[in-house]
């Protein structure tokens, strides 16, 4: 099959949907941290979280969060709604972990008292930045509608993923999220975009600690993809033949 590659990120690639108006997402094996300073394959990741995005994705538009997914099409794609991309990645935190435990000097794990939203700007070049509201706006990345409709899209999505994962045993640390702007002739609307899964969330037994998210590659904790098929495998989404390969369409010229 040859489709025209539209969009090559870290993790997925876009490429042109079957109607207008859609794109089809394919979930890759590769993956990075320290902002794409530290790059690796994990055999069956894509497999992995193509499942476990499209599971969390219905059950959010279950309670009206809109969001760009369509259907899952085979072990490795979905099919999504055109959007335009916000550059911008909103992070809701509830435990100390990662940079903010460096930045404020908390132990590793800390509850913090509330949960707190942070925004990065998407810019693997400037090492994606700490921007604030006042940034945002000013330079043009986002209205303040857009980002109140954010704001308030994340929170409830945390709050709803947060009594998800502690039904299967999991502690949601934190979790970035990335939007869009839907257009329909004239009329706009903010739905989330890209993928909920290990890959951009804190995800740790919540008796243990065990970390089984990207962590486990960042800080070479080893068992990576054990620990996606563990997030699978509670989910009840684990594969049953396990995460079997299917190539990426070839790109058009």
């Amino acid at each position: 099959m040859r489709r025209k590659r539209i969009f090559e990120g870290k993790a997925k690639t876009l490429f042109e949907g079957p109607e207008p108006g859609t794109l089809v997402q394919y979930f890759k094996d590769e993956t990075s941290a320290s902002n794409n300073q530290k790059k690796g394959v994990i055999t069956g990741k894509g497999v992995l979280n193509n499942r476990i995005s499209e599971y969390l994705m219905n059950r959010l538009g279950e309670i009206g969060i809109p969001t760009h997914f369509v259907r899952r099409l085979n072990m490795r794609e979905q099919l999504i709604r055109e959007v335009e991309i916000i550059p911008l990645e909103v992070v809701v935190r509830n435990v100390a972990a990662g940079s903010l435990a460096e930045r404020f000097g908390f132990e590793e794990g800390t509850p913090l008292p509330r949960s707190i939203i942070e925004y990065r700007l998407k810019n693997d070049e400037l090492c994606n930045p700490l921007v604030s509201e006042e940034h945002i706006t000013a330079f043009g990345w986002a209205a303040i509608q857009d980002l109140d409709d954010m704001v308030q899209m994340s929170l409830r999505i945390n709050d709803f993923l947060n009594g998800l994962f502690h039904g299967i045993g999991v502690r949601l640390i934190d979790l970035s999220l990335e939007f869009g702007r839907l257009w329909d002739d004239e009329d706009m609307q903010i739905v989330l975009a890209g993928e909920i899964s290990p890959d951009c969330c804190r995800l740790w037994d919540l008796k243990t600690n065990h970390k089984l998210d990207k962590d486990r590659f960042r800080k070479d904790l080893g068992d990576v993809k054990e620990a996606y098929q563990e997030i699978a495998r509670r989910l009840g989404v684990l594969p049953e033949a396990g995460p079997v390969d299917i190539q990426a369409p070839e790109t058009m010229q």
